[in-house]
């Protein structure tokens, strides 16, 4: 793409601090888990969890499409609207105001609207991946929703997204699709080798099956803990030898012994001259540092870019 591309311009790339919308970000990220756990009680298990995450659309975030018995339904977030939508295949709608409300009051909303249209499902209520976490029917300490930064989010998302995609379409192998894990509130892609990875017999049994092959992962999540800002990341598990010493694009990127991930600040993307370019040099070198020294067969998994 070049560099005065439509992808490249600034409204794509926004500025969006932790600080100036960590309440509301503390909040929407239980509100993906508990529609998230819908979906993953309603669905079968798929290999690595991949019927658990969630989707981002031309409006917001999809579970896409669930069964249930004789009918279909689809819970989304429309980030254009600012409402939680339920579509059934028998031609019913239904929508939840996204406003400043707390956990418990959308918990309790979002189960009605569904047991309303005769769809009975009961989500596991405690949050996950987070620090003392609240069940979300007693949760009434998040309860904040900032329309404009949440719509400044997606936005974001919509521009990594069409370059994860972007990036997924130069492998042949086995790769997953472009989702939003709703537990580690993050967007990600990624590729496998092939070949089973070393049994984790201290793991528990969610991360057992995520880490069952061997991987290379690139995501982006708006930040949390000691990650003060947005950032984005990228892996290779198994840690193969050499790994965090690798030279890898652009100059900004660096290994973080504390995540064990190569990480890139969204904000040297963001300002930068050609941000789509940039974020393809870091997907497709941490990659190839992580493949070449696990010796994964690269001339059988990859094409090139825009074959």
């Amino acid at each position: 793409m070049e560099k005065d591309s439509p992808a490249n311009q600034p409204e794509c790339w926004p500025a969006l601090p932790l600080d100036s919308w960590r309440d509301t970000c503390a909040t929407l990220h239980m509100w993906t888990q508990i529609v998230g756990k819908v979906r993953m009680r309603l669905t079968p298990l798929v290999n690595h969890w991949w019927n658990v995450p969630l989707y981002v659309t031309a409006r917001g975030l999809t579970t896409s499409r669930i069964p249930y018995e004789n009918r279909a339904l689809e819970l989304r977030f429309d980030f254009v609207a600012h409402q939680l939508v339920l579509e059934i295949s028998d031609g019913t709608m239904k929508t939840l105001p996204l406003q400043p409300r707390s956990v418990a009051d959308f918990y309790g909303e979002c189960l009605a609207m569904l047991r309303g249209e005769g769809i009975e499902v009961s989500p596991w209520r405690m949050p996950v991946e987070v620090p003392d976490a609240i069940p979300f029917d007693e949760d009434t300490v998040h309860a904040s929703y900032d329309a404009e930064r949440v719509e400044t989010f997606w936005r974001i998302l919509l521009s990594v997204d069409a370059v994860f995609h972007q990036f997924r379409s130069e492998f042949l192998g086995k790769v997953s699709p472009v989702h939003f894990f709703w537990g580690s509130f993050d967007l990600a892609v990624t590729r496998f080798s092939g070949r089973r990875a070393p049994e984790r017999p201290q793991a528990d049994p969610v991360t057992r099956e995520a880490y069952s092959h061997e991987v290379s992962s690139v995501g982006f999540w708006p930040g949390s803990g000691s990650m003060a800002g947005p950032a984005f990341y990228s892996y290779t598990a198994p840690e193969p030898q050499g790994f965090r010493e690798a030279a890898v694009q652009p100059a900004g990127a660096h290994y973080d012994a504390q995540f064990g991930e190569f990480i890139l600040m969204y904000d040297d993307v963001r300002i930068g001259r050609n941000p789509v370019e940039m974020l393809l040099a870091f997907c497709r070198s941490t990659y190839q540092a992580g493949a070449t020294l696990g010796n994964w067969d690269r001339q059988a998994l990859e094409r090139g870019p825009g074959r």
